[in-house]
């Protein structure tokens, strides 16, 4: 780590990237701190690796010299010194990037959710409008204060079309194409919605915990974010309101003529969806269904990630005394987990079993996709989980896996059980 850079004490490392690392500061001249990004030095090491960084740093100054405003990361300074390559930014103590929120047992309240995009779009409005596109809107590049502020970041690849600024041209697929739109994953001109798009997709993992495009093949990606349709959040969560799928739908449109033309367009519909939520404790609630679940015996092998995408995706359902539950010979491919409560099975009228807290019931129809081959009934008060296929079929493979482990685990307590009824008759 180096002691100084120009005028500025070095005090630590506070973060590191594919381009630079950061480290906060001590400017003696305004005594404050600040953060230093300092570009690699393997980056500067050979002639086309140093052509190419140095139009990236010098791009990423201009962007964010003219840009101001409060849910932007502020640039104050860009300087070269011998090998130095350095920005001066301000300094944000305790940051954390959005990528923390991506995942299914991390996500935000709905509420929450729709602020931090709500205030993404207001920051991207304002750099369109100053002619800047960002071109590389993605979690890491979306930063959260200790506070909840949030603050965009990262300019280095932006497209400027100001008339003080020669736009230097930068060859190549530039950005990060799990987030690019159509248009930029194909090389093709971009706009100020194609940032819109990508704050889509951001939106999409925010929810759901889960990348609508994922693959590791860039062939195959391009595919499906120029043709493939994002998936319905409601095949991941029980609780989205339709305005949001339907604000979601017109953020990642494939035809950018379809998308939300400015930023302040997307915040006047997040902000009446916003209001429209309302204070409500849904994570407290949440909470507690994962601490119930967690416990029972079904889950043993799930791990926190498993269960809080099922919470999030699961009907939860309530029966009382003797109300129906399946009926034998109907269609059905969705399975229960029973939370509390005694069900009774029967089969052509005749009661035959009993299932209690943490049993399964329904998977044959699930596994085989065939009528149901008994009708359940509760035999108490009853709390279930329901679990329709389509969801465990977007669920990732492990969880699957845990799945068919418990199945056959059920399956063969069943099958020995009726193995011991028939030797004892």
């Amino acid at each position: 780590m180096p002691v100084r850079i120009g005028k500025y004490e070095i005090l630590e490392e506070v973060g590191r990237g594919s381009m630079g690392t950061v480290y906060s500061a001590y400017d003696p001249f305004t005594d404050n701190n600040v953060a230093i990004k300092l570009a690699h030095s393997e980056l500067l090491t050979n002639e086309d690796g140093r052509a190419k960084f140095v139009r990236l740093f010098f791009n990423e100054a201009h962007a964010t010299s003219v840009l101001n405003h409060p849910n932007i990361l502020r640039v104050y300074d860009a300087n070269v010194e011998d090998d130095y390559y350095y920005l001066v930014m301000e300094l944000i103590p305790e940051v954390t990037t959005l990528t923390s929120f991506c995942k299914a047992d991390r996500l935000l309240p709905l509420r929450n959710i729709v602020s931090v995009v709500y205030h993404a779009a207001k920051a991207l409005d304002y750099a369109h409008r100053q002619g800047i596109i960002h071109r590389d809107v993605k979690p890491t590049n979306l930063l959260q204060t200790k506070s909840g502020q949030l603050k965009l970041a990262d300019f280095s690849v932006a497209l400027i079309n100001r008339d003080d600024y020669e736009e230097t041209h930068i060859g190549g697929l530039m950005g990060s194409p799990l987030y690019m739109s159509p248009e930029q994953i194909t090389e093709r001109d971009v706009s100020s919605n194609t940032d819109i798009f990508s704050l889509g997709i951001v939106m999409f993992e925010l929810l759901t915990g889960q990348h609508p495009f994922r693959t590791d093949n860039l062939n195959t990606l391009v595919s499906n974010i120029s043709t493939k349709p994002v998936p319905p959040l409601s095949e991941f969560r029980n609780d989205i309101p339709e305005e949001l799928q339907v604000v979601l739908n017109k953020m990642v449109a494939k035809d950018p003529g379809d998308r939300y033309r400015m930023g302040l367009d997307l915040a006047s519909d997040l902000a009446r969806i916003f209001k429209e939520l309302g204070q409500v404790n849904a994570e407290d609630i949440l909470r507690q269904k994962f601490e119930t679940i967690k416990n029972l015996g079904f889950f043993e092998y799930f791990t926190d990630v498993d269960i809080w995408e099922l919470i999030r995706a699961c009907d939860w359902e309530n029966y009382s005394k003797e109300q129906l539950i399946i009926q034998e010979g109907e269609e059905d491919s969705s399975f229960y987990i029973i939370i509390s409560g005694i069900v009774s099975v029967e089969k052509n009228g005749h009661r035959i079993d009993y299932l209690q807290e943490g049993d399964c019931f329904g998977e044959m129809s699930y596994l085989t996709n065939e009528r149901r081959t008994a009708t359940i009934r509760a035999n108490t008060d009853v709390s279930l989980i329901k679990v329709n296929s389509t969801t465990l079929e977007r669920a990732n493979e492990g969880t699957q896996l845990r799945f068919l482990k418990v199945f056959v685990k059920t399956l063969s307590t069943r099958l020995a059980m009726t193995t011991r009824a028939l030797t004892r008759n």
